[in-house]
């Protein structure tokens, strides 16, 4: 049987301080550093007001190709039902990341298989595709971002899994496994694992002035002095900071 890729696991304190500074500003911040492009979009949030955070186990579908898979979707060797290794392969805390190819009539899982990864301490799936069972499938408690969902299994239709822990292409954007995906309403986007402290360093110090830029522009100051801070208001803020706890 075909052994599975690892990857190296970072600290969990690192992965919950991205998922409580959010997309937002991990997107601004990722983009200072040169990577234009960490949303995957058009992948929209299906359990509204659910936040995940999490490295990535990556899911790649390729066009069916009948010699190597068929349309059953229990008629497969275990050897070739790669959507369920991937699955089997997460650890709590981890989030699914499916490139399906953009299918909106393939269901890459149903409310079984995502029920099991829910109880395997799973956070959510970001699917370049579809679910199944979306009725379900909602109640489990999950992160969702989807490209649609449909009744359809994937097998049923033209695409098949092919690979588990390879790069993959998801919604445009370039994920290795371990990579950080952190999803919220905003959608889900890619922090490169070896960029992961860097960038919750960076945007933590950047929550830390909007906290003070908002406050400042509730009471009605000026939006071109506080947001950015300009000179004067930067002055302010490290006076303001230096209080706090």
């Amino acid at each position: 049987m075909t052994e599975i890729p690892t990857f190296e696991r970072i600290e969990p304190e690192l992965i919950a301080r991205l998922r409580d500074i959010g997309t937002a500003t991990i997107a601004g911040t990722l983009a200072k550093k040169g990577i234009r492009n960490p949303h995957m979009v058009g992948l929209t949030p299906y359990n509204p007001g659910a936040v995940a955070a999490g490295q990535a186990v990556t899911l790649q579908f390729m066009p069916k190709r009948e010699d190597l898979h068929w349309g059953d979707e229990y008629a497969a060797s275990p050897e070739r039902e790669l959507h369920r290794k991937a699955i089997i392969a997460c650890q709590p805390g981890d989030i699914v990341v499916v490139d399906a190819r953009g299918s909106l009539s393939s269901g890459v899982f149903g409310e079984m298989m995502l029920t099991s990864f829910k109880a395997r301490g799973g956070q959510g799936v970001v699917i370049d595709g579809c679910i199944r069972d979306f009725p379900e499938a909602r109640q489990i408690g999950l992160g969702l971002w989807l490209r649609g969902v449909t009744p359809n299994f994937h097998t049923q239709t033209d695409i098949f899994p092919h690979a588990v822990n390879a790069p993959i292409a998801c919604a445009g954007v370039f994920v290795v496994p371990g990579d950080v995906i952190v999803a919220d309403d905003d959608g889900a986007v890619v922090v490169p694992v070896a960029l992961a402290n860097e960038i919750a360093e960076l945007s933590t110090e950047k929550a830390a002035w909007e906290v003070f830029s908002r406050m400042k522009l509730e009471e009605g100051e000026p939006l071109e002095k506080y947001y950015p801070l300009n000179a004067e208001a930067q002055k302010e803020y490290e006076a303001w900071l230096r209080k706090q706890p």
